[in-house]
């Protein structure tokens, strides 16, 4: 057995010396390097823009050759020339508008790639903290952020940002074009900034609403059963709906103003461009311009002032886009569990519980008050004691869920939490009190939905007695199962799930109350699969509410408030336990 010393070691940095693994990145450094795609997508997509811009000069350049100079001087050769030179410069502005288009494409792909893992584990994180369904809607997020980045709205604040190429332009033309340009673009930009205090407290709120309802909902429909049962649709469709008209309400009120915004700033464009006209039109009557220069300024005038309309237009697009992004970032931040990347051995030591603590988020006082204990290779471990003990809470801890408050959890010497997590799968199996089975087949749910090996997964179901059950259903091995499904008892699915457990000969058991939905048949069978795993050299955990289980344990530990008040072997432990004191009483915390 290892000593304390090097378990205080171990708990400090985080690895022991069989697993000196570097930690995976940061939420910082997560959010810096997508950042960082970002900026490097979004510095191409100017300089294109640049030059896009450019050649967007070339309609009403070509309109001012053309009537200035082409029908001044009746030159064929010259109208086909600037033809030639306009409709080349087209298709070089057609093919750089594409690859700016694709280069957006790449850089929400880019960032989707980058972080979907990323969230994935963080979502998954912050359900097993809190226990809200957060995958769903952090995805949903990320996906919504890639569309956004795909989309033309993006593409407008670059186009506003070389604005002064065509104010240059205008002022080389005439000096009343420049003012009027600056003066038009102060006016759509007030139009956005007046869109922006109508509607972005209001598109938060809607948007947090939006996001609660569904949430709170999603988890409300997994308990379809019960719902149906006792008739409780149409309380809860009054409250889903009084939520959700709120959400909508907010996001209806938010979108009209700013599509009155928007068609505001449409409407001021037209009539500055029609102003322009007419400015153009009176000083080419005074001959301080030409009639094509007063053509010209009214293209410019419109392209000028089309980037800014789009702005205000998509106003709305970016400020969901927005709370998209700082939804991700605050997941990262708070449930991203930091982890090591690289492999660790089968390990073949001790599992040691080192002055455990552990508090659940924004609670104060620990559920799991500095437990201490260890077990060696081929012990069998029974955790009783009453309701709300900390018994499903210690369970989660052995496994490496939950992130412990203080001290730790080592086997072999390496830190439970902080293992990674493929070959930690490999080597742990975890029966929780509800056992769900996940879209596949048995064959995939049994092998933990990866490469199953045919020999491994019939040890795995033959270990659980599983194996003549699995071979009465439709297809075997092969039976389709999950959600929408060939629908299991919770007997089948609990048997199931142990197998899936055993799967791989894992040296780390823990089974929290793995007969809670067994008839006799079933316990005998769970009781020889957890002898067989102990004779195989696994140590075993497991909390049960029927005590006949607990005669294949070796030890006993009985937890009373989040604190060990009995552990010792078996026989000594319930020799110590009178009626005055059952504290073998039902697990479940």
């Amino acid at each position: 057995m290892n000593d304390t010393p090097q378990i205080n070691a171990i708990g400090k940095s985080g690895v022991g010396k069989k697993a000196m693994a570097s930690p995976i990145p940061t939420p910082e450094t997560l959010i810096f390097r997508a950042r960082r795609v970002f900026l490097a997508g979004l510095l191409y997509a100017v300089l294109l823009s640049a030059c896009i811009n450019l050649l967007q000069l070339t309609v009403p350049l070509y309109m001012l050759q053309v009537h200035d100079r082409v029908l001044n001087s009746q030159s064929q050769d010259t109208l086909v020339m600037l033809t030639v030179l306009a409709v080349g410069a087209l298709i070089v502005f057609g093919v750089l508008e594409f690859i700016r288009s694709l280069s957006f494409q790449a850089m929400g792909s880019a960032l989707v790639r980058r972080l979907n893992l990323p969230v994935l584990t963080a979502a998954v994180q912050a359900s097993v903290d809190q226990g809200l369904p957060k995958a769903t809607q952090s995805l949903r997020d990320l996906t919504e952020l890639r569309a956004f980045l795909s989309s033309s709205a993006v593409s407008a604040p670059l186009d506003a940002a070389w604005s002064p190429i065509f104010l240059g332009a205008l002022f080389l033309i005439h000096p009343v074009f420049g003012i009027m340009g600056v003066v038009s673009i102060v006016i759509l930009v007030c139009c956005g900034v007046v869109t922006d205090l109508l509607t972005r407290s209001m598109m938060k709120d809607a948007n947090q609403a939006n996001v609660e309802a569904i949430s709170k909902i999603g988890g409300t429909l997994r308990h379809a059963e019960a719902i149906e049962a006792m008739g409780m649709l149409p309380a809860l469709a009054r409250r889903w709906r009084s939520a959700q008209m709120n959400s909508l309400d907010l996001l209806d009120l938010a979108g009209t103003r700013s599509r009155a915004m928007a068609s505001i700033a449409r409407t001021l464009r037209f009539i500055i461009q029609i102003v322009t006209l007419g400015a153009g039109t009176l000083l080419a009557m005074q001959q301080e311009i030409t009639p094509g220069a007063m053509i010209a300024v009214s293209i410019i005038v419109g392209r000028l002032l089309m980037p800014f309309d789009r702005i205000v237009e998509t106003w709305r697009q970016w400020v969901l886009a927005i709370g998209n992004w700082q939804r991700i970032q605050s997941l990262l931040a708070q449930n991203l569990a930091v982890r090591q990347t690289m492999p660790t051995p089968r390990p073949h030591g001790d599992l040691i519980v080192d002055k455990l603590i552990y508090a659940a988020p924004g609670v104060e006082m620990p559920i799991i008050k500095g437990i201490s204990f260890s077990l060696s290779p081929g012990e069998v471990l029974g955790i009783v004691g009453p309701s709300a003990a900390g018994k499903s809470t210690l369970a989660r801890l052995m496994i490496g869920i939950v992130k412990p408050t203080s001290g730790g959890v080592f086997l072999d010497g390496n830190n439970v939490y902080l293992w990674e997590r493929g070959s930690f799968g490999e080597i742990a199996g975890y029966l929780p009190q509800s056992v769900a089975l996940l879209d596949g087949t048995i064959k995939d749910n049994i092998a933990r939905m990866g490469e199953s090996d045919p020999h491994r997964v019939l040890e795995a179901a033959r270990l659980a007695d599983v194996h003549e059950m699995i071979g009465r259903l439709p297809l075997g091995y092969d039976t389709p199962v999950g959600d929408g499904r060939l629908t299991l008892s919770g007997g089948q699915r609990q048997r199931i799930g142990l197998a899936r457990c055993l799967y791989n000969r894992p040296r780390l058991i823990v089974l929290d109350e793995p007969n809670a939905n067994l008839d006799a048949v079933g316990e005998r069978a769970l009781m020889r699969a957890i002898e067989q795993a102990r004779d195989d050299g696994a140590i075993v955990v497991m909390i049960a509410h029927r005590p006949t289980i607990m005669q294949v344990a070796d030890k006993l530990l009985v937890l009373e408030e989040g604190r060990i008040t009995q552990f010792g072997p078996r026989t000594d432990v319930v020799a110590s336990i009178t009626p005055t004191n059952p504290k073998m009483g039902a697990a479940g915390s």
